[in-house]
């Protein structure tokens, strides 16, 4: 590994691969690693290109970096080639950004999960201490890094938009690890918590997940955590929520919540899309919906294939469910094999229960062609809404303008 002596650090080959903790090297906090250089290359393969004419081609570039473009979802750090060395590498707490690729993707601001809690998840949940860890570590690499800030208000994404840096807002899938205890909600928001999944597919303390098959929805001590991230001002979200812990969340509110990547039931039947009573709840209380484009996920029954097509399928059925001022974009991408990463997170995540489409039939695929990763997904949703003949005025609200109207509401 090796300083190119332009403050960029270069690994050898393809991708470093660690074993274990020990054998991984510490890297310096704010490293900002070219995305080609920590990713296989055999993983960027999408071949898609929305059939644009000159004048269209600029018009997408002009929507680029004329707007707000606001990623409702993803997981900008990098992982290694090889998926089943993901959990040993996240337990390292080093994970690597490339925030050069990202500002040159056109993002104005990430809402960033955390990918080391995932890491260090163990079958009953995150944990308190991993959950304060990995924040930490982030919040670290995120202020050596000039290029980079830490949006805790809408004024810090307005400001890194002016200055040509990307905002990271922080926030975490599950709510499991505050247990019990209420005032680590505000322990949360103190570290720059500002979004929080109320639950992971698995039930919590707060209520039902996805993967359940009795559906109790929100318990008591979820609504007394909603109640508390009303007066915070932290953003709710509902992707992993049951249904009726969805609906219960919507109604227990009194700020708009979010479902921050997700698709329509109605386009692709699977536990992890949301129906269309969630949708229509979310969107007449103000809420938005984040388009997921994780692999096997918002397919549709046109396009079984799971690329770009079908994930705008979901799109355009909640444009015209919930009206176009209540949708965005929560890709839920990465740079490295995403369904590699699925099969070695499944026995830990149950992701494979989340996505399992039962006895539909698709063909599975190696990437989401056109949504393969944060440097081509929102250039490329640009490029399909020019394509199909979409207003600026609409391109804007979706490429960030609802998300920023909605964290007016629910920030304080």
């Amino acid at each position: 590994m090796t300083n190119t002596g332009e403050g960029l650090l270069q690994v050898p080959g393809s991708v470093a691969r660690p074993s274990d903790y020990e054998s991984f090297p510490y890297v310096e906090r704010g490293a900002d690693f070219p995305a080609i250089e920590l990713c296989d290359p055999r993983h960027r393969r999408s071949t898609f290109a929305a059939a644009l004419d000159e004048e269209q081609a600029k018009r997408v570039e002009r929507l680029l970096a004329e707007n707000m473009v606001i990623s409702f979802h993803d997981h900008p750090q990098l992982l290694p080639a090889e998926p089943g060395e993901t959990f040993s590498y996240l337990r390292t707490r080093r994970e690597f950004t490339a925030f050069a690729e990202l500002r040159r993707a056109g993002l104005t601001a990430v809402f960033d999960n955390l990918f080391g809690a995932i890491g260090s998840m163990t079958p009953s949940g995150w944990k308190w201490d991993d959950l304060i860890t990995t924040l930490g570590m982030r919040l670290a690499d995120l202020a050596h890094q000039e290029s980079a800030v830490v949006a805790r208000t809408v004024k810090d994404i307005l400001d890194a938009k002016r200055n040509g840096a990307v905002a990271f807002i922080m926030g975490t899938e599950s709510a499991g690890a505050i247990e019990n205890e209420l005032d680590r909600i505000d322990v949360l928001y103190g570290f720059g918590i500002r979004q929080m999944g109320l639950v992971y597919a698995d039930s919590n303390a707060l209520g039902s997940g996805q993967k359940e098959p009795r559906d109790a929805g929100l318990t008591t001590f979820g609504r007394r955590a909603v109640e508390r991230m009303n007066a915070l001002g932290i953003l709710i979200d509902v992707s992993h929520a049951s249904d009726q812990t969805s609906m219960d969340a919507i109604e227990a509110s009194s700020k708009p919540i979010a479902i921050t990547h997700a698709g329509a039931r109605a386009v692709w039947p699977t536990p992890r899309m949301k129906p269309d009573d969630v949708l229509k709840a979310c969107a007449e209380r103000g809420g938005v919906l984040g388009i997921e484009a994780a692999p096997h996920t918002t397919i549709s029954k046109a396009h079984t294939k799971h690329t770009i097509e079908s994930v705008m399928d979901h799109f355009e059925y909640a444009v015209e469910l919930m009206g176009v001022e209540h949708v965005a974009f929560g890709p839920d991408a990465f740079y490295g094999d995403h369904v590699g990463f699925h099969h070695a997170t499944s026995v830990n995540l149950g992701l494979a229960a989340m996505i399992d489409a039962g006895e539909l039939e698709y063909e599975r695929v190696s990437h989401v062609d056109g949504m393969e990763n944060p440097s081509e997904n929102f250039r490329n949703v640009v490029g399909w809404l020019v394509e199909h003949g979409y207003s600026d005025s609409d391109i804007r609200a979706v490429l960030g303008g609802n998300i920023l109207r909605l964290l007016k509401e629910v920030w304080r």
